[in-house]
């Protein structure tokens, strides 16, 4: 089975020289550089201890355990951002995410891939770190692939400017209307079930 036989993790686009390099610095809309699948991943156990490292494209196709984070972006009247994938997307195209985020590189650390991830996905830059919630093993029901999830929030008062190959549409919702569009709309997987872990982690309804 080849890479493009799996499915990847949350952050991979179809778009050609997509890079997601940890610590890779670049304004918003500039054009990324380098082939993602290139790019070098801690590969952990399930007890998230670090086992090696290895390509994202070998990760994928070998099935190997990585990490990613997931956070949560609030504005200044705690709404949440939340936008839709564009349909060229290689993994969940056009499908809607309540989270930003993406994989943590090698010797990264999640904190690092929080703020990196969080500030290239909403065009910003000068963000307060990402507050550390929680972290759970994701398994992917459709493949049995699996990935370690950090889950984040931050606050975002900050015009956002989202990259035009990764993000359709994008708007801030408060709680009450995403809940009431998670019936209507379709969202990616695992940021759905990070979102409703969040939720029992806080006490409320999934």
């Amino acid at each position: 089975m080849t890479a493009s036989d799996q499915t990847p993790t949350r952050g991979e686009t179809s778009t050609p020289g997509e890079s997601r390099t940890p610590g890779a610095s670049r304004t918003p809309g500039e054009s990324p550089r380098s082939d993602p699948a290139d790019e070098i991943l801690d590969i952990v156990d399930e007890h998230d201890r670090v086992l090696g490292q290895a390509p994202r494209g070998e990760a994928y196709a070998r099935g190997l355990r990585h990490r990613c984070v997931f956070v949560l972006a609030r504005d200044a009247e705690d709404r949440v951002f939340v936008h839709r994938r564009t349909p060229t997307k290689l993994v969940f195209p056009s499908l809607h995410d309540m989270f930003v985020g993406g994989v943590v590189g090698a010797g990264e650390s999640y904190d690092e891939a929080a703020l990196r991830e969080a500030e290239e996905e909403l065009g910003v830059s000068g963000l307060p770190r990402p507050e550390p919630l929680f972290r759970f093993l994701y398994e992917a029901p459709e493949t049995g692939l699996s990935w370690w999830s950090a889950v984040y929030e931050v606050r975002c008062v900050l015009p956002v400017r989202p990259q035009v190959e990764e993000v359709a549409w994008h708007g801030f919702l408060t709680e009450e209307e995403l809940a009431g569009r998670l019936g209507e709309w379709e969202w990616v997987p695992d940021g759905l079930a990070a979102w409703e872990r969040l939720r029992r982690w806080r006490g409320g309804p999934a």
